[in-house]
């Protein structure tokens, strides 16, 4: 059975702190370097249910993608939710480590995860990290389709495979254009629209796309047409969990740790119900008097 030390430095390897962004907070939370590690969880978000869930698995370590503390605080009392948070987890002796930015430009990284469960192959990074030589590294991925798709049924694929949310997928674009080539990201990604036009991709799937970037991006005439696909943000980073297992799962073989790596199903997205217009998909000609 491995010290948390010891996992903490391999989970290191795979996702270097140094490669977060600057306004990140990754790494470890919580935990003590020298407690031994039988059981490990992955999720995307640290919140107080998949606490629960780990308390309730035995794990003695939580992995999340999301951190905990982004901004920094200035309590950790059991009053709020997120002291509450840490008091369970010091308590039950479980460990928090995150891995946030770092995890999204790795090779491979969260938006590979999210190709693979699309079905695509990846060609490239959207947005190569210029201190990878091998240019594998980077932000999002620009992919292919085995076969080619119209933006409906990618949508529709994208809806099956990804794991099921309130939103599912919402389409700016013609549903009928086809779509050969797509680029996908991983969370939150109407900062990458400059980088997604010079691809030159059919479709961008993402998550979190705002009102006035959309538009301003659909109505830019200048360029070729593409569709937009947004999916609920933890439907596009939870695929990532099970890789991320999957690679501690073979580190443990290595080392001959015998690790129990769980991912957890709970679903984490804040959005719990949808009421679709009943004109959605028949008649936009104009709101209500």
């Amino acid at each position: 059975m491995p010290r948390l030390s010891e996992v903490i430095a391999a989970l290191d390897n795979l996702w270097p702190a140094e490669r977060a962004e600057s306004w990140d907070a990754v790494g470890t939370v919580a935990g003590d370097p020298d407690q031994d590690v039988e059981r490990v969880l992955f999720a995307v978000d640290p919140v107080q249910e998949i606490v629960d869930e780990a308390v309730k698995l035995g794990a003695g370590l939580l992995v999340t993608h999301h951190p905990l503390y982004l901004r920094g605080t200035t309590t950790v009392a059991a009053s709020t939710f997120k002291g509450r948070v840490v008091h369970t987890l010091i308590k039950n002796d479980i460990a928090l480590h995150v891995a946030h930015t770092n995890a999204d430009t790795a090779d491979p990284g969260v938006s590979d995860a999210l190709a693979g469960a699309l079905g695509l192959r990846v060609v490239r990074p959207l947005v190569p990290d210029p201190s990878d030589p091998a240019g594998r590294r980077g932000l999002a991925r620009v992919c292919e389709l085995d076969t080619p798709h119209t933006v409906r049924e990618f949508a529709a694929l994208a809806a099956e495979r990804l794991p099921a949310t309130a939103q599912g997928i919402r389409v700016a674009g013609d549903p009928d254009a086809p779509v050969r080539t797509v680029a996908v990201s991983g969370g939150s990604g109407d900062s990458l629209f400059d980088h997604v036009r010079a691809a030159g991709v059919d479709a961008f799937l993402t998550a979190d796309l705002r009102h006035h970037p959309a538009s301003e991006f659909m109505a830019d005439r200048a360029h070729r047409p593409l569709a937009l696909l947004d999916a609920a943000h933890w439907a596009t980073e939870w695929p990532w969990c099970e890789l991320a297992a999957a690679q501690l799962d073979e580190i443990s073989d290595r080392h001959g740790w015998d690790l129990r790596v769980h991912v957890s199903r709970t679903v984490t997205d804040p959005w719990t119900a949808h009421a679709a217009s009943s004109s959605a998909t028949t008649d936009t000609s104009g709101a209500p008097n």
